[in-house]
């Protein structure tokens, strides 16, 4: 009897928490582009990838990568876009498993992250590229691989973004059905986002308004949104590549931005990674990981500067 009730009761939980993360589902709806701009799609190994699209086709190719994390988006750029696009033409995909495009239940990896941006920059000639974190790791990763670009601005880049060594067993954790969608759910809270805004993103939080922090809930809670999420927190979106050598390596122009107050990675990682790679440090002060949102107008100037 008591293995029977304990069997209902384990039933009764698992029920409860897909009704709540269908609910939770509902609740977020269709999620509208986080940019305002032509919306069009690449079509890369059978994913639809969106992307947006501003400026004048004229214009040098200006490509721009958010960086990844559980609230992953085009939107990272949204305090930036307009300005640039009246310099260039600009160009910010939602990265596959995020935003706008398709999120199939894949094990996401850093290898399929850097064959992507390898791809993707392909499709344009000769594009300048601003990259954010871990996406600046991916880029670099490029280089070595042959493909060509104006000139590169890294916003905070590192090859680590979750554990390292990757532990396969949380990957898998948060992929099951019913647990980690519950466990998901609880990751991907308002009140877990407003921390992750305020203690790693911004030195001021002020500067992310109601709407945003929406957009953010909503962008984690469309259908199979925990994946991509579930590969980054586990660490399988690591990127192997030694980010000090590429950089040096490589004949591109390169810039790499940092907030004063940033601690992952730290100032002193730039300090350093700008040593290594003869690269161009800029810091912005009062402000941590996102320094293009808490200073749009400075990185607008740092960009055209830089291109």
């Amino acid at each position: 009897m008591k293995l029977r009730r304990l069997g209902g009761a384990l039933l009764g939980l698992g029920t409860a928490a897909a009704v709540a993360d269908r609910v939770l589902q509902d609740a977020a709806g269709e999620l509208e582009p986080a940019l305002d701009a032509t919306e069009r799609t690449y079509r890369w190994r059978g994913m639809d990838v969106a992307y947006a699209e501003a400026g004048d086709p004229d214009d040098p190719d200006l490509v721009c990568l958010h960086g990844i994390n559980a609230a992953g988006s085009s939107g990272e750029f949204r305090a930036i876009f307009d300005a640039l696009a009246e310099q260039y033409h600009v160009v910010v995909p939602d990265l596959p498993g995020f935003g706008r495009s398709a999120r199939p239940p894949l094990r996401y990896s850093a290898s399929l992250y850097e064959d992507f941006v390898a791809d993707f920059l392909a499709e344009f000639e000769t594009p300048a590229v601003v990259a954010s974190s871990l996406s600046g790791a991916y880029v670099a990763r490029a280089l070595r691989l042959g493909v060509d670009v104006e000139s590169l601005v890294c916003i905070c880049p590192t090859t680590v973004g979750g554990p390292d060594p990757p532990k396969p067993w949380l990957r898998e954790l948060l992929r099951a059905p019913v647990v980690g969608a519950a466990l998901f759910d609880a990751l991907v809270s308002k009140p877990s986002i407003r921390y992750f805004n305020a203690d790693h993103a911004y030195a001021d939080p002020s500067v992310v308004s109601a709407a945003w922090t929406d957009y953010q809930w909503r962008t984690t809670h469309q259908p199979n949104a925990r994946f991509a999420v579930a590969s980054f927190i586990a660490g399988h979106c690591n990127s192997s590549l030694d980010l000090d050598a590429a950089l040096e390596e490589t004949d591109v122009p390169v810039t790499l931005v940092w907030g004063r107050g940033a601690t992952l990675p730290p100032l002193s990682r730039g300090r350093t990674l700008a040593e290594a790679a003869d690269a161009r440090l800029v810091v912005f002060d009062h402000a941590k990981l996102l320094p293009h949102v808490e200073h749009p107008e400075e990185f607008v100037e740092t960009v055209v500067a830089a291109v």
